[in-house]
């Protein structure tokens, strides 16, 4: 007698439930993890918001700072500043291309990480953001050893989330979990702007 569609389901799902099981049985550490979005595609901030609203549904406090991002408002701002838990810190003036002057790019970037530095020191915040960090790296605003060495030295319970294009090395092999978004098609290149709840 043959296998029946459910019954074929039920052994693969049990099958899958074993080896699911045991992976979770082996991870027994409980640690701050260190998270990195970066590639070209659209998504790398989005995702690290999506893990803010994660960190204040469990009670904790939250820390932001925005790297290279500042000339526009965004709905993520004005969504986040309405909570007392978290600290949120616009400190760039936009894209490189708008300011044209390096010396101002490198002195907001150095602002931003003073910032994020005392928010990695401090035990209060569960979780993180900094957003855009990787371009500020990536154009040696902010010196890579000096971020490692904060990351490392962080409260052992702290979670942080680092976004952006270019990802150095070095950060991409201190971090836990590393995702690369890869952009297949995107609606500005087919002349649509940037829409609020969308990009903005």
């Amino acid at each position: 007698m043959s296998e029946t569609e459910q019954e074929k389901y039920r052994r693969a799902a049990a099958r899958k439930k074993r080896i699911v099981d045991a992976r979770i049985s082996k991870a027994t550490r409980e640690q701050g993890v260190l998270l990195v979005n970066t590639g070209n595609g659209k998504g790398k901030s989005t995702a690290g918001f999506g893990m803010v609203a994660r960190a204040l549904g469990h009670g904790m406090r939250v820390g932001v700072v925005q790297f290279i991002k500042g000339a526009f408002s965004t709905g993520e701002e004005s969504f986040f500043r309405q909570f007392d838990t978290v600290d949120y810190h616009v400190m760039g003036e936009g894209f490189t291309w708008e300011t044209q002057d390096r010396e101002r790019d490198v002195a907001a970037a150095q602002a931003a990480w003073e910032q994020s530095a005392r928010m990695l020191a401090d035990e209060r915040y569960g979780l993180v953001l900094l957003d855009e960090l990787n371009i500020a790296l990536k154009k040696e605003y902010v010196a890579l050893d000096a971020v490692l060495e904060a990351l490392a030295a962080r409260p052992p319970m702290q979670h942080v989330v680092i976004t952006g294009r270019h990802a150095p090395e070095g950060l991409l092999e201190a971090a836990d979990t590393v995702t690369f978004m890869r952009m297949d098609k995107h609606a500005f290149k087919a002349g649509i702007k940037a829409q609020r709840g969308v990009e903005l």
